[in-house]
């Protein structure tokens, strides 16, 4: 799969992204330069946790005939030490439906294995970068 950015036309930072058939914008706030026109790299990245997790938890409880009416995900950051290494995320789900404790204690440990929550934590990602001249 590949993503694709451009400068979004007239922007100082702002980026039209490409996935698939979705587009979105991708910016940073004033203070950083940008006009806040879209969520910054790091929202995006966090966004892709609560993401994960929400639809980790539909997709097994769906496949579990567990009624989940609906998920609520919360990701709050904490970015104060990311300099030195260490950039906290607490994702907190709320799952409405006729649940049981069991039921929840069952949801929650799955929320825990998710893909991107793995990626996070325990993959190496390796990244190669270059920049070219456009044509």
């Amino acid at each position: 799969m590949t993503v694709e950015l451009k400068r979004a036309y007239g922007e100082a930072m702002a980026q039209s992204l490409q996935i698939r058939t979705h587009s979105l914008i991708a910016d940073v706030s004033a203070e950083e330069g940008g006009a806040d026109t879209g969520p910054s790299p790091h929202d995006l990245y966090d966004a892709a946790l609560a993401a994960c997790k929400a639809l980790t938890v539909m997709w097994y409880a769906n496949k579990k005939g567990i009624k989940v009416d609906d998920i609520h995900t919360v990701i709050e950051r904490d970015d104060s030490q990311e300099r030195a290494g260490i950039y906290k995320l607490a994702a907190r789900l709320q799952v409405s439906g006729e649940l049981t404790d069991a039921q929840v204690r069952e949801l929650a440990a799955v929320a825990q294995k998710c893909p991107v929550h793995k990626l996070m934590t325990t993959v190496t990602t390796e990244i190669t970068t270059s920049v070219e001249r456009a044509a």
